[in-house]
Formats: C-alpha cells, structure tokens, sequence
C-alpha cells in the first residue's frame, strides 16, 4: 500500500498521534511521502518513513500554486492508493482528479464543509465529529476511526530538574497553553490542595497569564512550567496524578498518553474524554470549569493508592480494549482497501 500525507498542523498531541500512525505504516510495510510545514520538530519522527515535502499552504498566497503542482507530480509518479488530508486547511489541497482514495481525516469539529470538495470520504476519530459533518449536508461515507498512542513507560525525570520534592504529590498537566485547554482550572484547583506540586509541559499564548495567575495565588513555589517537549513520556513517568482541564475537547490523545504511562487521569466531561472514559472505572471525570470538583478528584487519587492503582488498571483495559495501535492502524488500511477497489 502506498499513501501521501498532507499536514499543516503545528507541534501537539494531534501531531505525535500523526506521526506515531505513520510510523505504524512503516512498520507494516506502508509506502509513505509526507508534505508538511517547514521546521516542523517532528520531522525527524517522519523522515524514516518516507520522503518529506516542506512547503505552507496560504490561500492568499501564490505559492500554494506551487505546492499544489509538487503534489500534482510527487502523485502522478508515487501513484498511491490514498491521499490523506489531516483537517480542514490540509484538505483543500487534495487534488480533484487524483486515481486513488481521497481522505479527509478530522480530529475536530469543522464548521462547513467546502474544504472538503475533492474529498471521498471523511474519517473522524470521534462519533461526534462524525455526526456533525452529516449534520452539516455531508452526504459522502463517513466513518469513526479513532487514536492510539506509543508511549511507553519510561524512565522518570528526575524531580530535582524541576526543583520538586522527592516526596511531593506531582500533577502533570500537558499540552498547549490556550484557553480552551483550561489549565487556569487546574491551577485554580492546585491552589485548593496545599503540598501538591504542578508541572505544566507545553507552551503557547496563554503562558503569560498563566504564569501571572499562579503569581497572584501564591503558588510560585508549587507550580513549574517546564515548556515544550519532544517527547513528554519522562515527565508523565514521574507523574503521581494526569489532568486534563479542557472545556472543549474533541478526543484526548494525552488522555491516552497518560494510559499508557499507567497514570491516574483526571478529566473534564468535555466531548472526548466523555466518550472515550467512564467516570470511576478508568479515571475521573468532573464538570468543565469546576475548579473545585477537579480538586476532589485529585484529592482522592493523593488520599487512596488503591484508588490510584484500580484507575491505571482501568486505563490499560481501555487502551487495549479501544485504542490499540494495532487496531486502529488496520482500520485505516482496511478503509483504504475497500473505497480503492470499489
């Protein structure tokens, strides 16, 4: 099987669960060429996978002209058997009169459909997201294929690189610091649980007034930020406890990171995390924006190993049972199969 993948995501969860799946392809064999932004600090994940293509794609520029013919010619002389567009931006670039499957892949919510013109059919790593693309005239296949991670358990950080207790109880919160993401509930909650440490992996706009909020609450000394990370595997590994204080989240691919470095999850009851978790079995689920609620939760997991324990064992059930890479890797490829001789 041959496939070309067109991405113009920045540096996120979304892009380690891209390039875990394209390493996944590798693995079995998967043919691959990949175009994606310039400077992107996962190439280095993709390169062994195939040829990369550098280029933006900017609808107010000519130079999407350009990038469009590479594609054009990467395609005529690969002659895949799928094109795969990973969002909206991506898809418009999917060429009309290409001889293969053409995939839209959505990891949100879209708004309207008319990115998706030259698209055969739409694959949302939700239900949700699904229903919403029907629900906005989309009358091409769509199906649900969702994530998985290759996180493994690794060796922890050491707590002192972070000026952290040995003894402490760590929160770690993960991903990029915009509002949407809620990390101002959970340090509101911090602020409720005197002795626990939080460390904040990521960067983004709201950095500033996140850090001026932890100021503000005296929490200087309890909070770190740690700032963007490759790989947030060691920083996860030494986690006592994993939050993830969205208001609005599609999926959770740190939800499923954090399984996966058998840790404790706290979540809001956002899109994803309503679906993919059940409250007590596999994690923690409390009400968007409820700083408080969030602080109880936490509080348990601190007050009860044998809580702590029954979630990560939980959380490994749902991995496997759900989220397998295997699983979710031969879906797409049985996907591709099924529309390329139809």
């Amino acid at each position: 099987m041959k496939i070309v993948h067109i991405h113009f995501g920045k540096d996120g969860g979304a892009e380690r669960f891209f390039t875990s799946l394209a390493r996944a392809f590798h693995e079995r064999g998967v043919e691959q060429k990949f175009f994606i932004r310039p400077d992107r600090v996962w190439k280095s994940a993709i390169a062994p996978c195939g040829e990369v293509f550098e280029g933006t794609f900017n609808r107010l520029s000519l130079y999407r002209f350009v990038l469009a013919a590479r594609l054009k010619r990467v395609v005529g002389e690969f002659q895949p058997d799928a094109i795969m567009a990973w969002a909206p931006r991506a898809s418009q670039l999917l060429p009309r009169t290409a001889p293969c499957v053409k995939v839209t892949r959505l990891g949100d919510f879209p708004l309207r459909l008319r990115y998706f013109a030259n698209a055969d059919i739409i694959v949302g790593n939700t239900p949700d997201i699904v229903e919403r693309v029907k629900e906005l005239g989309w009358e091409k296949p769509a199906r649900t294929i969702s994530n998985f991670t290759l996180v493994q358990p690794t060796k922890p950080i050491d707590r002192a690189a972070l000026t952290t207790p040995s003894d402490a109880f760590v929160v770690v919160g993960l991903g990029r610091f915009v509002r949407r993401k809620g990390f101002h509930t959970l340090i509101d909650a911090v602020a409720k649980l005197p002795g626990t440490f939080l460390w904040l992996v990521g960067g983004g706009e709201e950095e500033g007034a996140l850090k001026e909020q932890a100021e503000k609450l005296g929490l200087s000394e309890r909070i770190r930020f740690a700032g963007w990370q490759a790989s947030p595997a060691p920083y996860l590994a030494t986690a006592d406890a994993f939050v993830m204080p969205s208001s609005h989240e599609p999926l959770g691919n740190v939800i499923l990171e954090a399984w996966a470095a058998r840790k404790p999850v706290v979540s809001s009851r956002s899109e994803g995390p309503s679906w993919m978790m059940t409250d007590e079995e596999d994690g923690l689920l409390f009400d968007v924006g409820d700083a408080n609620g969030l602080a109880a939760a936490i509080a348990k997991i601190r007050s009860s190993p044998e809580l702590a324990a029954r979630l990560v064992e939980g959380g490994q059930n749902t991995l496997n049972r759900r989220f397998s890479a295997a699983g979710v890797t031969a879906a797409y490829t049985q996907l591709i199969s099924e529309f390329r001789n139809s």
